[in-house]
């Protein structure tokens, strides 16, 4: 039988968090674009994500723009000493769902100090480059985040949307935290990355972790039902025994929809179900 998985993960070999947090990219408004058509009930939802015990917030410049990073600063600042809020930068927004990837130096350089006056911090915990950009030398980027590390600015490097090469390369360069790649249960195109990660004693962040409307099939709601579970805490609670370098971060503007999150790190799954699910892929 599995043992249970709401327990902690040292970020970087000196952040504990627990395994289980909370990805911020919901809380702004349609498309990802704007402010929340009720910022006030945004901001209860972050702080009921505090309330439950999660200590590791995600988000990025590019979730509103410049929204979500906004609220929870309105809502959690000044932060727990054992919140860790990590960002990103990389991407830049020309309307809703639409993503540019900017990975020239000089704009990480301009979005990590926009990222923390929003903040309201003088350093990041977690600061994370958001997609490598095909128009810029990937050194050439993470180079600038190094440049802010080094200037005190960010505690821990992150990669996001990554290659196991351009892994490779950055761990050439420096000391890498994290890798946030696309993974859940129906979609596991990262799983060389991810093994990457286990060897090299690196956080995996899973984004999309439960895969949303993907997830209908009659073993997965077998399972649920016999753990008196949804689908989808199933799905979160698959991801937290598939690895143990595995972070996940699933996001939602409800806070009935954040405690049921929540409540699958608490979900045991068998030998049985593990190989049931397993086979999902």
């Amino acid at each position: 039988m599995a043992t249970n998985t709401n327990d902690m993960f040292s970020l970087g070999g000196e952040l504990p968090i627990n395994r289980l947090g909370y990805g911020a990219m919901r809380v702004t408004g349609e498309g990802i674009w704007g402010p929340p058509d009720d910022p006030e009930a945004a901001k209860q939802v972050l702080r009921r994500v505090v309330e439950l015990g999660v200590n590791f917030i995600d988000t990025a410049d590019a979730y509103g723009p410049n929204v979500s990073e906004a609220l929870i600063a309105e809502a959690l600042h000044p932060y727990a000493d054992d919140l860790v809020v990590a960002t990103k930068g990389g991407l830049t927004r020309t309307g809703p769902g639409e993503w540019p990837t900017n990975g020239q130096p000089e704009h990480l350089r301009q979005a990590l100090d926009d990222s923390l006056k929003r903040l309201k911090v003088e350093r990041i915990d977690l600061y994370q480059f958001h997609r490598p950009d095909p128009d810029v030398p990937f050194e050439d980027s993470l180079g600038a985040l190094v440049e802010g590390r080094d200037a005190g600015k960010i505690r821990l490097i992150g990669l996001s949307n990554v290659t196991t090469d351009q892994l490779e390369t950055a761990l050439d360069m420096t000391p890498i935290a994290s890798v946030q790649n696309r993974y859940n249960l129906t979609d596991r195109d990262s799983e060389d990355v991810l093994k990457l990660c286990e060897e090299k004693g690196i956080a995996f962040i899973p984004w999309y972790p439960v895969g949303a409307g993907d997830l209908a099939n009659d073993t997965l709601q077998r399972i649920a039902d016999e753990h008196d579970a949804t689908i989808y805490q199933i799905a979160l609670a698959w991801l937290l025994h598939h690895s143990p370098v595995m972070l996940p971060i699933p996001g939602t503007s409800s806070i009935e929809h954040l405690e049921e999150n929540v409540a699958a790190a608490d979900i045991v799954l068998s030998d049985d179900d593990m190989a049931a699910l397993e086979s999902l892929s």
